[in-house]
């Protein structure tokens, strides 16, 4: 009941809003239905997960509380960057079907070739962010001989603190679970697509965000850092208490980054901010899972979210 309330205050807010751009990875945000073309059998009733209608509205009803949370009491957020989501009537459901309907967000989405289905997609407040068009960037894994990964998502639009077109890229780069050198070849050739598509628009305003599977200091971020800079902490000084997006074997990790070109940076609040809500937490202070292997938690995701201002003019 009390985050419905902030929802309906945040609907009387017209004047002074911030603009607010997340990224959250939102762990496996799959509807119950099957899809013949994906793999997607354990997040069915019958599968091994044991996925309810249940248990995704649930999941629907606490994303709706965690990007109301991030709104606070001036505005939502003015674009809402989103990974692990399965396909497009998930997020209809999550805009017009949970009580984040109240916000009115529109939704950018691409079906990619992720053999789970997984894809990556962008909400948005038409109020504060008008897309001018958006493309899905292939990533040529098959041709390479690895297993299918996520587009990446380029939308571009305007908003009225930036006097120029901005350019949002949402990315979730290969995963680096139990593929060790493999893996880290994948990550290099997703990385090599994207700073080709960083190369296009040199010299424009972007933020790049998503999860990239790989620490601050790892070395595929030496070619982004060519291109753009990272708003992320970077050394181990400023990551000694226990902080991060992303907690495994009692370690925490940035594997979720916030990247601004430098045409940008004068506009931006350069501090990310890190989404540490109680409600998002187990008892260990840790991110609190939707499932531990196949065991159901209950929990969220096991991502927390991340955020940044655009400076008012």
């Amino acid at each position: 009941m009390k985050y419905i309330l902030a929802l309906l205050m945040l609907l009387s807010c017209s004047e002074s809003r911030a603009q607010r751009i997340m990224f959250w990875n939102v762990e496996n945000l799959f509807n119950c239905s099957h899809d013949s073309l994906k793999e997607d059998y354990d997040f069915l009733p019958e599968g091994s997960y044991h996925w309810t209608r249940g248990r995704y509205w649930k999941k629907l009803d606490d994303l709706s509380r965690t990007i109301a949370a991030i709104a606070g009491e001036d505005a939502w957020p003015m674009v809402v960057g989103l990974c692990e989501v399965e396909n497009d009537s998930c997020l209809y459901d999550l805009t017009r079907r949970s009580p984040l309907r109240m916000a009115h967000y529109a939704y950018i989405h691409e079906e990619g070739p992720d053999l789970r289905g997984v894809d990556v997609a962008a909400l948005y407040d038409s109020t504060q962010f008008k897309p001018l068009g958006h493309q899905a960037v292939r990533i040529p894994s098959a041709e390479q001989g690895f297993r299918p990964t996520r587009d990446i998502l380029h939308v571009w639009g305007v908003c009225p603190t930036l006097p120029d077109t901005l350019h949002i890229i949402v990315v979730h780069l290969p995963s680096r679970a139990g593929s060790g050198k493999e893996g880290e070849r994948h990550r290099k050739l997703a990385v090599s697509t994207l700073c080709n598509l960083l190369d296009e628009m040199e010299g424009k305003s972007v933020l790049l965000m998503g999860d990239f599977n790989s620490e601050p200091t790892d070395k595929i971020f030496q070619e982004i850092g060519k291109r753009l800079i990272s708003l992320m902490p970077q050394n181990r000084k400023e990551l000694r208490q226990a902080q991060g997006t992303y907690y495994f074997r009692n370690i925490w990790g940035f594997l979720d980054h916030i990247l601004v070109s430098a045409s940008l940076l004068s506009s931006i609040d350069k501090s990310v901010n890190v989404g540490r809500f109680p409600f998002l937490l187990n008892e260990k202070d840790a991110p609190s899972r939707t499932y531990q292997g196949p065991i159901y938690k209950g929990g969220i995701s096991d991502h927390l979210p991340i955020w940044v201002d655009l400076l008012s003019k």
